[in-house]
């Protein structure tokens, strides 16, 4: 039977709490909304191809590392693991992906490097619930690059709750259930004296992280209790759902006083809340905050102006890695509850332009800062909001330390989103790279399917059914909004053929070695941005002019570690052509099978060629790009040249949105 599903559908499905509910995973227990996608157990999605090396570049670098080369915070004195040293966000930060890393590795060395925080945490709970580092009786001599106060801040154990959460999925660690049941008793009794926000503002903007734990948890218990600390916490959470609708984040002269990471971390919220009261207003909210970020703040990445607070949608404004990762969860934790691809696709936007640009090739150093029109990575000042520290330079800590710590779950996240379970107990591929997954279906069966494929740079995959055994289960397939049409095919023979932004569901007896092809034609789409610039996108890929780079390693007496600046070795003032706009004259050019490292200027695996022209008075200002010229620029008799453009994530320094000339 041949069943076509639309978004609108999905969305509609999780409004009705008599929906249908997966039998073998964690889902949402009434009174919460049932939920169309859930998650499955960390470790049940192997990665393969260049997302799979990915995986081991971090475990070679910094993830797998961080413990001895950032020893002064994640050492063995962390007040994570009973020191006196740092007490704050940094160790969970790097747990928050280290965990998620070493499950889908499998790797029992860090397994092993996880366990020693993980048992730390479970076993020096307080009897009163409390957990994580003690208040020292007097406070702490302050040592430099250490966070050694606040040791009762909400706000870390947030984070450190997401790490136990993920290990719980990994191991069924019944311990990390009765840790979180004491601590949120803990909680409920302490929060009306001492709010989120009593011992930062941080708690208080973050606070959707908290409530999507305590939600998790009574989905596995059922105690009441965590319902009303469930309504408590959001109460005292930052009002993200108003902040949404009201105009803040489309307030100019000036800006709000919003920290972008903050952000990126309240987007999902609503989203959290939405299971509690069933009222579509909160997941309206989401659509409405984000269509104000890209309108008063938005680049053509997916990102926005925030280089500390939001800072507008100049191509040259700073955006944090922090918040490109945080983006990403907050995708990962909104997809499941509402089925709606835009969040997929979004995702997908961070993962594959933003996220490979802002490390090396060797994940050993990252850059805090990150322009869409980057012509030049140096010390320097610049025209952000925070300016100290080097924040526009490749280093170890250069910036601002917390991404250095918190930069390391995004790739294992995006990993562990690739396949849901589904709320009739089927399998879905929401999010594509090549993959396998083992998972529990209909009947309590379980069953394998192999991924194949060089998404996002090709537009061809193969989902292979390995299972010995027929089992009978649907099977949800993702459109992107991206799409104009995508054809769907069973053993050859075409199944559908859909538009994007919809999920196609296949309902049979699978048999072993069938196979299902999605194929996904990837267009040219040009969009406009601050000073009418323009950008060019293809599929999931937004594309970037190629600037030759040379990269030049520096020492100064701000830190102990060497970094990198990075210099342009051919010109960047292009725009391109009215003519190539309005006719689409673009030529595209896949190279073979992707590398293994595919995100950079010498392994490419599209390259896309155009017409433009070199604008001789935009020029370097402040160290960046000098203000954009207005498209269309007239200039004269200026030649026009052939220009090449790549993936974003392939640059280093780069034009992506580019003036319109003559």
């Amino acid at each position: 039977m041949k069943i076509l599903l639309s978004i609108i559908t999905v969305v509609c499905c999780i409004n009705n709490n008599h929906a249908q509910v997966n039998s073998y995973y964690i889902t949402n227990k009434a009174p919460l909304q049932q939920q169309p996608y859930v998650q499955l157990p960390l470790g049940a999605i192997k990665p393969k191809g260049w997302l799979l090396n990915m995986l081991h570049l971090q475990r070679d670098g910094l993830t797998g590392n961080l413990d001895s080369v950032y020893s002064l915070v994640c050492g063995a004195n962390n007040a994570w693991l009973g020191g006196n040293g740092d007490a704050w966000e940094r160790g969970p930060y790097w747990l928050d992906g280290l965990v998620p890393l070493a499950y889908i590795l499998d790797d029992k060395k860090l397994k092993a490097k996880a366990q020693q925080w993980i048992e730390w945490s479970i076993k020096t709970q307080r009897a009163d619930g409390y957990f994580g580092p003690q208040p020292p009786a007097t406070p702490l001599p302050k040592v430099k690059g250490v966070q050694n106060i606040d040791h009762e801040d909400w706000w870390p154990k947030m984070v450190m709750l997401k790490v136990l959460q993920q290990y719980y999925t990994a191991t069924e660690d019944k311990r990390v259930l009765q840790l979180m049941s004491n601590y949120f008793k803990y909680m409920l009794t302490q929060l009306p004296k001492h709010p989120l926000g009593h011992w930062s503002f941080w708690g208080a903007q973050r606070g959707g992280d908290n409530l999507a734990v305590v939600y998790w948890l009574y989905n596995i218990t059922g105690d009441k209790f965590l319902l009303e600390l469930g309504d408590l916490i959001y109460k005292q959470t930052t009002p993200w759902k108003n902040y949404f609708t009201d105009g803040t984040l489309a307030t100019v002269n000036p800006y709000p006083q919003l920290h972008c990471v903050n952000v990126a971390q309240g987007i999902k919220t609503p989203a959290i809340q939405f299971q509690r009261t069933g009222d579509s207003s909160y997941l309206q909210s989401i659509m409405q905050g984000l269509t104000a970020l890209r309108n008063v703040h938005g680049f053509a990445t997916g990102m926005f102006g925030g280089d500390e607070r939001l800072h507008g949608n100049s191509a040259t404004q700073g955006s944090e890695l922090c918040t490109a990762v945080e983006m990403m969860f907050s995708f990962e934790s909104i997809l499941p509850l509402t089925g709606d691809t835009y969040y997929a696709d979004y995702l997908e936007k961070i993962a594959f332009n933003v996220l490979p640009t802002q490390h090396d090739d060797a994940y050993k150093v990252k850059q805090y800062f990150q322009q869409v029109n980057q012509i030049k990575i140096t010390y320097d000042e610049r025209n952000f909001f925070n300016n100290n520290d080097g924040r526009l330079v490749y280093g170890l800590l250069t910036g601002y330390p917390c991404c250095t710590s918190n930069m390391h779950q995004g790739y294992p996240k995006y990993v562990q989103n690739l396949w849901y379970a589904t709320a009739d107990n089927g399998i879905a591929a929401l999010l594509f790279s090549e993959s396998e997954v083992n998972a529990t279906v209909a009947g309590n069966k379980k069953i394998n399917f192999k991924e194949e494929t060089n998404y996002p740079f090709d537009s061809t995959i193969k989902f292979t059914y390995t299972t010995k055994s027929p089992v009978a289960f649907p099977f949800h397939i993702r459109i992107p909004g991206w799409c104009k049409n995508a054809t769907v095919k069973i053993n050859g023979e075409t199944y559908a053929q859909q538009k994007g932004g919809s999920i196609v569901i296949i309902s049979r007896t699978w048999k072993k070695n069938d196979v299902v092809t999605l194929e996904l034609p990837m267009h040219i789409m040009l969009s406009r941005w601050d000073e009418n610039a323009v950008a060019v996108e293809r599929g999931p890929l937004l594309y970037a002019l190629k600037v030759e780079e040379d990269w030049q390693q520096k020492k100064n007496a701000d830190f102990n570690e060497p970094f990198y600046e990075v210099f342009a070795k051919t010109p960047w003032n292009y725009g391109i052509t009215i003519d190539a706009v309005n006719k689409l004259q673009f030529n595209i050019k896949e190279n073979a099978a992707p590398a293994l490292m595919p995100w950079n200027l010498q392994n490419a695996p599209v390259t896309i060629t155009t017409t433009g022209k070199l604008i001789e008075n935009w020029k370097e200002y402040n160290h960046s790009a000098g203000p954009q010229p207005r498209s269309r620029v007239e200039t004269g008799n200026r030649q026009t040249q052939t220009i090449t453009l790549v993936p974003y994530g392939c640059t280093t320094l780069r034009i992506a949105q580019f003036p319109v000339t003559d």
